[in-house]
């Protein structure tokens, strides 16, 4: 379904996304921070959906569709180093920092940090290109949302 996608996206010079692939993109790795653990919660699900909203402008429905689509496209995504180093090619670092703090946020939700999580999340930050001090600002931002 989203191999078209997945294909543009992992070019050796992918072009930059256009907004709507670029939510699906983005909102695919909060999906994957979320079930890095295993517990997929709807605590986070729901987290995902409120971030959407906000973040692009979308009513509730619109936040659970994309957020759907997304799972569909975590699922078909390759390994998590091809498919983020494709999103920090194709993603403008202010959109990448935002999304770190989205992902600290979700992977908040559950009241849990997990190692999982934590790994991913350190893993995440670092291919994306976003700084160590920028990621402990935008935990900081997501611990008080």
């Amino acid at each position: 379904m989203f191999s078209d996608f997945l294909s543009r996206l992992t070019q050796p010079a992918p072009d930059p996304l256009a907004d709507d692939d670029a939510r699906l993109a983005l909102t695919a790795l909060l999906v994957r921070i979320a079930r890095a653990d295993n517990d997929y919660a709807d605590t986070e699900m729901a987290r995902i959906d409120r971030i959407s909203a906000e973040r692009y402008g979308l009513s509730p429905f619109e936040a659970a569709s994309l957020r759907a689509r997304a799972e569909d496209l975590e699922a078909e995504a390759p390994d998590t180093v091809r498919f983020t180093r494709a999103i920090k090619e194709a993603v403008a670092y202010d959109d990448r920092l935002a999304v770190v703090q989205a992902m600290w946020s979700v992977a908040l939700a559950d009241g849990q940090r997990s190692g999982e999580e934590d790994s991913l999340l350190r893993l995440v930050v670092s291919l994306l290109g976003v700084s160590d001090v920028d990621s402990a600002l935008a935990r900081q931002k997501a611990a008080k949302s």
